[in-house]
């Protein structure tokens, strides 16, 4: 199991981000790798679990372990059929608006694939 941490910066509220994760519905806006997100939960908190469909038609299953408000932290694993991520992020205050960190658990190849579309879906989380 590899580990990879994607850390990003931008102008947009903590308050703003925090939202942004921590409800499915905005989910779409923000992470261009995601169409839709099927659950019956509104907003993220443990054990809400769902699909998550991509813009390639791409189905994910997704349950989140843990969510702490108070410290703007979230954890949840994702399956694509064998293929398992962890992921646990984190929202922080920073002088130049606010700071999100993506730690990610995984295989090698399905980290170094997915980054890409992380780091872009972390910017536009950050863009007020």
């Amino acid at each position: 199991m590899a580990e990879l941490t994607l850390r990003a910066v931008g102008r947009a509220h903590p308050d703003t981000v925090w939202f942004r994760y921590t409800s499915f519905r905005q989910w779409p806006a923000w992470s261009p790798q995601i169409v839709r997100v099927e659950t019956r939960d509104e907003r993220i908190g443990p054990g809400a679990r769902g699909t998550i469909r991509s813009f390639l038609g791409v189905r994910a299953a997704f349950l989140v372990e843990s969510v702490d408000d108070e410290r703007r932290t979230w954890t949840w694993r994702v399956r694509l059929g064998p293929l398992r991520m962890r992921l646990t992020h984190e929202v922080r205050p920073h002088r130049d608006g606010t700071e999100t960190r993506l730690g990610m658990q995984g295989p090698a190849p399905v980290l170094a694939a997915y980054a890409p579309l992380a780091r872009l879906a972390l910017r536009r989380l950050l863009t007020p």
